[in-house]
């Protein structure tokens, strides 16, 4: 680890759990659901990765002539035995990156467990039934999670990076699940907070956090009502929203559109 983590101070911990979440995702989940935690169980910094090497460091933001580097950093909450890591995806190196979590992980915080937070963008109506699909590491793992009303979920395609954590994590023997929820494609570039609020309570009933998620269930119904008025407003959205709503398929002309409608209606004040 050295060279790789700088440590800001050094809590003891007994075993936790770690919950990983990526900066950029669909709905904004990963961010928004760290966010809402480091809030209400008043988290703090403890370990950070450092960049370099990592990162491209020439294609870094600045905001008042100050340079924003990618941040990379470990949590932990005084009140309960949960490590969170935040950060940005790695544009090098992912293998050594990768490690420098789960040394941290493994070595310093000697965690029993793993979780990966993602959202999955799904062709599906923001009024359907949202499932956290889950990929596992180990078999014994699964069965252990079974009555959290967890789906197993079926992907072919290239690799995200949670599932190498979770690859990486089992060489070591670290149980591990990536959870999946989805979020409909029209809520991507927005915050889907009934996505939110579902993994939040998952996190709740695994960990017995005490979450109080009224007011999410504020911004839910805020924004269910906007797109509700926007429904009456635009026969053709209804009409889209519609088709999902049946199980059907847009084409993707029509999924633009509602996409672009969608947007701009959450983007308004109130």
């Amino acid at each position: 680890m050295k060279n790789i983590v700088k440590f800001l101070e050094q809590p003891q911990f007994e075993n936790p759990s770690l919950i990983v979440c990526w900066d950029e995702d669909a709905g904004k989940l990963s961010p928004q659901v760290i966010e809402y935690l480091n809030r209400k169980i008043k988290t703090r910094s403890f370990c950070e990765i450092e960049p370099t090497g990592f990162f491209s460091l020439g294609g870094v933001a600045i905001e008042n002539n100050v340079a924003q580097f990618p941040e990379d950093r470990f949590y932990y909450s005084r009140g309960g035995n949960l490590v969170i890591f935040k950060g940005n995806e790695p544009s090098f190196e992912r293998y050594r990156f990768l490690n420098a979590i789960l040394d941290v992980a493994e070595h310093y915080c000697k965690v029993k467990e793993l979780f990966t937070i993602n959202g999955t963008i799904s062709a599906t109506a923001h009024t359907d039934r949202r499932r956290v699909l889950a990929v596992f590491n180990q078999e014994t793992f699964w069965k252990k999670l079974r009555g959290y009303g967890l789906e197993s979920m079926n992907w072919q395609g290239p690799a995200a990076i949670s599932s190498y954590l979770l690859w990486v994590a089992r060489i070591r023997g670290i149980p591990g699940a990536s959870l999946w929820t989805e979020i409909p494609f029209y809520l991507a570039a927005s915050e889907d907070f009934q996505a939110i609020k579902l993994i939040l309570s998952f996190l709740d009933k695994r960990f017995n956090l005490g979450l109080d998620l009224q007011e999410l269930d504020e911004q839910i119904i805020k924004q269910n009502t906007k797109i509700a008025r926007l429904r009456e407003e635009d026969s053709e959205i209804d009409r889209y929203i519609g088709v999902l709503e049946s199980g059907l398929s847009l084409s993707e002309a029509e999924q633009t559109e509602l996409i672009k409608a969608v947007t701009e209606v959450l983007e308004e004040r109130d």
